[in-house]
């Protein structure tokens, strides 16, 4: 081989090794640009996810909510039955059922709402009527309903019967 002959072929190398380089940064671009596609994907995938959970979490919260609410006409019976049953023997069976029942429903997060001596909140209570007393106006002086909460949420507010000032009521006839 003569040295034109070495010089072609080396300039042919150097251009295909430039064309080699320059392909193989466009390809290098490309799987970038490809790698951080996935992983936006997998980002949004797992927000997705994520939110998915956090949805289904909610309907079973709102699915147990709706089943309690239904319950709690059976615990309304309860209370309306145990007072007719002071004489029986029946009552501690009774009694014992309900308790039984109270712990089930505490455990998927019901809670009764305490209320009788407190002040009146709309939030927690639903006022029936008013009374005439020397206490405090708007503190509950008993509960004709009781009230429940699911965890934090009210699902039933207690039915109340609340103090009104007598003062405060004969301004409003005479005012």
């Amino acid at each position: 081989m003569d040295t034109d002959d070495v010089q072609l072929k080396k300039t042919q190398l150097t251009e295909e090794i430039e064309r080699l380089k320059k392909e193989l940064d466009e390809k290098t671009l490309l799987a970038e640009e490809r790698l951080n596609r996935l992983k936006y994907l997998q980002s949004d995938f797992d927000n997705y996810r994520k939110w998915s959970e956090k949805e289904k979490r909610e309907i079973i919260a709102l699915a147990n909510e709706d089943l309690i609410k239904d319950l709690l006409v059976i615990l309304d019976d309860f209370e309306r039955a145990l007072p007719s049953l002071e004489q029986e023997k029946n009552k501690e069976g009774i009694l014992m059922i309900q308790k039984k029942f109270l712990k089930i429903l505490a455990g998927y997060g019901l809670h009764p709402i305490d209320c009788v001596g407190k002040k009146f909140d709309p939030n927690f209570h639903d006022v029936l009527c008013k009374e005439q007393c020397n206490k405090e106006p708007d503190t509950i002086l008993s509960e004709i309903g009781r009230g429940y909460q699911m965890k934090s949420k009210v699902i039933r507010p207690s039915k109340v019967v609340i103090a009104e000032n007598a003062g405060e009521h004969e301004g409003e006839n005479h005012g």
